[in-house]
């Protein structure tokens, strides 16, 4: 179990990033803006110093925070293609990743389902998973036919607070319907042939999933 005081501990450990990239983060605090959370950006940063995986795609964009902290890892043959549908974050998140994105991060304004059945079979070695909870389980099959075999599927926020772990009878009503949709996708993602997942109580939650 992560304590408070061990999750002060890490964060101790951590180094820190570069100036801009503590700005965005705390632009986007301030601003209550949703972005990944510092232990599993530290999970995040490793896992791809190990991958360099070379095509990318992002589903939430929001300021595009996670799309720079994923750019400084990959090597400079990769690219990063990310995806927002919240008008108000898609302006911000144009202008730091303009700014930051050294060219090699394409940002699509639209709906991560329609953009995910565009896209051609196979077409990514490493996706990354951080939009809109309770939509999860509707696009997996989309998700698993876009990702190459061997590649790598990180899904961000599944424990929701740990309430996911929790029986629907104890959620407040309003939140059931993202509870039994999140409970659905990691058990399918469990449960699905040629896949391979580890859930992670890092951070709000990671699913960490293979291809095989």
């Amino acid at each position: 179990m992560i304590t408070e005081r061990i999750r002060e501990y890490l964060d101790y450990l951590d180094p820190g990033n570069r100036r801009y990239l503590e700005e965005l983060r705390r632009e986007a605090e301030e601003g209550e803006v949703p972005i990944i959370r510092r232990d599993s950006e530290r999970f995040l940063r490793a896992l791809l110093a190990g991958l360099r995986p070379l095509r990318v795609l992002e589903l939430g964009t929001a300021v595009g925070y996670s799309a720079l902290v994923m750019a400084e890892e990959l090597p400079p043959s990769a690219h990063i293609t990310t995806v927002e549908n919240y008008a108000p974050r898609i302006a911000r998140a144009k202008e730091n990743l303009a700014r930051y994105g050294v060219g090699r991060i394409t940002l699509i304004e639209g709906d991560a389902f329609q953009v995910l059945r565009e896209q051609p079979d196979e077409s990514y070695d490493f996706l990354f998973l951080d939009a809109a909870k309770g939509q999860y389980v509707k696009w997996l099959p989309e998700l698993l036919r876009v990702l190459s075999p061997g590649g790598t599927l990180l899904s961000d926020n599944v424990l929701q607070g740990g309430d996911t772990a929790e029986s629907r009878f104890v959620i407040d009503r309003r939140d059931r319907t993202i509870h039994s949709r999140m409970r659905a996708y990691l058990e399918q993602l469990s449960r699905t042939e040629g896949i391979r997942t580890s859930i992670l109580p890092i951070g709000d939650g990671l699913a960490f999933s293979v291809k095989v």
